[in-house]
């Protein structure tokens, strides 16, 4: 059976989700980082290997239970996503000379009148939100192209931010201004893709639902009386719209609306009027009025302009030191995840940041070395087995994971054993060794048990809803990640 998703369910799952970081029993989002190890073939237990690409290219993570668990285990740190985090986007389109852009018209898709043919727009485009119908000036207001002068190249950049007036242009273009980025939506939300969307509350209380105020000339026609002939009736289902009629050498050149009207859902012109208003015999003669969307033009800039992307705008400065100080900056990532719900010491997490990792401390004496970050860490009285992420010196700190891998998690006898106790750890590499601290105590932000401590996120806690392999991003203390997730419903 022949069946459509619809724009506006696309707008109405975008709005839902934006709403679920604000409302009164809103959801808990976070950007979490990982996957500190360069991508490799891993080794199994089972003496299998694994296949995970290669830094220069990684594999697509796959939809399945075992990539979320996994995502967990080498998980960084996550970052807290906040209602002002998150904006309406759409698809940027910079107004540059020269180029032919679409026209607004309610009816792309839709057969000709008459026709088997689909009305497609100047390029090409079958549907509205696939045409190049509205641009960013220079100036970082927004416009809506209601017309484009029959396809002509736009010459002349529209300015102006009148909420009522449509503006015409020295090209024959005719623009609708719908509204301007904020500063703050030039900074957070405006990538080299996409902007923010928004409406503005002078333009929409200015709208007038179901006015007209583009017709298009579909058939010149011939025979008719030469002159311009007013007040042309628009007929349908609103009120008051008329227009004028140019006819020149027998054929229509020209129509102008000169009452807009209000209330058309569909309207008509029909030659008979225009014949009666003077243009004599005029035959073939067809007029297509341009439906506005519903409430005007102007009226919910997100739904009119396609806003069913939804922006999430996250910085990670440095280390994060202003919250506890989560995020390394000694080692890389290649991994970014958007976590929904997740928990942190079994309760949900409120946190501006969490770290991900495992932590051990280790006593002053005997005097730990000097681990490297990457390299292999073992405890030969357990048999546990980790990878470091970070040596804190000054703090006796050591930073690790766990994974499901040989030399990354698994001991000799293909189980994932914690590190535990006074035992003595070292490191491949290095040779460092050092003694873990039995002490229960708080250091440098991190909250030790008998001188261990495991991630502030909780390990396969809520939902990863997002996830994408990079190539390796380094970090530095003085480096600030500036992370835009776009999703599209």
């Amino acid at each position: 059976m022949p069946a459509i998703i619809t724009s506006k369910f696309r707008i109405h799952n975008s709005e839902q989700f934006s709403e679920s970081f604000s409302e009164s029993a809103s959801n808990n989002y976070y950007l979490g980082i990982g996957r500190p190890q360069g991508f490799t073939t891993s080794n199994r237990p089972d003496g299998r290997t694994e296949n995970e690409g290669t830094d220069t290219t990684p594999v697509t993570p796959i939809d399945d239970t075992v990539e979320e668990f996994y995502s967990y285990d080498d998980m960084l740190a996550a970052k807290k996503i906040t209602s002002s985090d998150v904006s309406f986007v759409i698809p940027r389109r910079n107004w540059t000379t020269g180029t032919v852009y679409d026209y607004y018209r309610h009816d792309y898709g839709r057969r000709v009148t008459g026709t088997t043919t689909a009305q497609v727009a100047t390029s090409s485009a079958t549907t509205l939100m696939d045409s190049t119908f509205y641009v960013l000036t220079a100036a970082r207001n927004v416009y809506k192209c209601l017309d484009n002068n029959g396809g002509a190249n736009s010459t002349v950049e529209p300015t102006g931010t009148s909420p009522t007036n449509i503006l015409s242009t020295g090209d024959g273009y005719k623009w609708k201004f719908m509204y301007t980025l904020s500063a703050s939506q030039q900074s957070n939300f405006l990538s080299t893709d996409f902007m923010a969307v928004a409406t503005d509350s002078t333009v929409s209380a200015a709208a007038v639902n179901g006015a007209i105020n583009i017709v298009k000339v579909k058939s010149v026609g011939t025979g008719g009386t030469d002159g311009t002939h007013t007040s042309i009736a628009i007929r349908g289902d609103g009120s008051s719209g008329t227009v004028s009629v140019t006819i020149a050498s027998g054929i229509i050149t020209g129509v102008t609306v000169t009452n807009k009207g209000s209330g058309y859902t569909f309207g008509y012109i029909r030659l008979a009027d225009i014949n009666s208003a003077g243009a004599g015999s005029l035959t073939g003669a067809e007029l297509d009025c341009i439906i506005e969307p519903k409430g005007g033009h102007g009226k919910n800039a997100v739904e009119e302009l396609g806003g069913f992307f939804v922006m999430m705008n996250v910085n990670l400065e440095g280390a994060e030191a202003g919250s506890s100080g989560d995020f390394t900056t000694s080692n890389d990532f290649r991994r970014i995840m958007l976590i929904r719900d997740p928990l942190s010491g079994g309760s949900a997490a409120t946190g501006t940041t969490l770290r991900g990792v495992k932590v051990a401390r280790f006593a002053s004496s005997p005097t730990p070395g000097t681990f490297q970050v990457d390299e292999k860490i073992s405890q030969a009285s357990t048999g546990a087995i980790g990878k470091v992420v970070e040596w804190d010196a000054t703090n006796r700190l050591l930073y690790y994971i766990q994974t499901r891998f040989n030399d990354e998690g698994l001991d000799t006898s293909g189980n994932l054993t914690a590190f535990s106790g006074a035992n003595v750890i070292t490191g491949a590499t290095s040779s460092a060794t050092g003694t873990p601290s039995t002490a229960s105590e708080t250091v440098d932000s991190v909250v030790l048990t008998s001188g261990y401590a495991t991630g502030e996120i909780d390990a396969d806690s809520g939902d990863i809803i997002y996830a994408e392999q990079r190539v390796p991003i380094t970090r530095s203390a003085d480096q600030t990640e500036n992370i835009k997730l776009i999703i599209e419903f």
